[in-house]
């Protein structure tokens, strides 16, 4: 329903529907829209943490991590891994009162957290010593991927669906911790 019409225009009774319950329904499981969007938002981060995770078990060295994370198939993942213009209104609808935010500030930490992860477990791995300090390391990774999110959905011209990859390629070169 989000996908098609976008958070303004789905109303609680299409919603529902879609679903295939009523509008008594839907208020037995959430509180308003707002609740909703949030269950959604916690879903699909826990759901996208876990893949990756289980990613990370499978390949712990830097370079096979990408490669897997390149390839992996996000067309079947729930609403939010399929939609990024979904995906960010969302972030947005919730962001925008400022009473819902530290519902998106405690996915925003869990993101960076296994960002942060995935950086000290291949450099370990590897047999090096991190240039910067992980936690910090991870929350520009996740700047620079939401970027690009939003430049592609912007541009899409100008902007490679690879670009983020190509980012991180580039950053690994640029601080010697790949080869050219």
């Amino acid at each position: 329903m989000f996908e098609e019409q976008g958070i303004g225009s789905a109303s609680i009774e299409a919603i529902a529907a879609a679903a295939g319950f009523t509008r008594g329904a839907f208020y037995s499981n959430f509180k308003s829209k707002d609740e909703l969007i949030i269950a959604m938002l916690e879903d699909h981060v826990e759901q996208s943490v876990g893949r990756i995770r289980d990613l990370l078990v499978r390949h712990s060295n830097l370079p096979d991590f990408l490669d897997a994370l390149k390839r992996m198939d996000r067309s079947k993942q729930d609403p939010l891994g399929r939609s990024p213009l979904l995906h960010m209104e969302m972030i947005l609808f919730v962001a925008r009162a400022e009473k819902r935010r530290p519902e998106l500030a405690k996915r925003l930490r869990a993101r960076r957290q296994l960002v942060t992860d995935i950086i000290e477990t291949t450099a370990k791995n590897s047999g090096r010593t991190t240039i910067l300090d992980p936690a910090w390391a991870g929350a520009l990774v996740l700047a620079i991927e939401d970027g690009f999110r939003l430049h592609r959905l912007i541009d899409p011209d100008t902007t490679p669906p690879d670009s983020f990859f190509r980012a991180i390629g580039d950053l690994q070169r640029a601080m010697g911790i790949a080869s050219a």
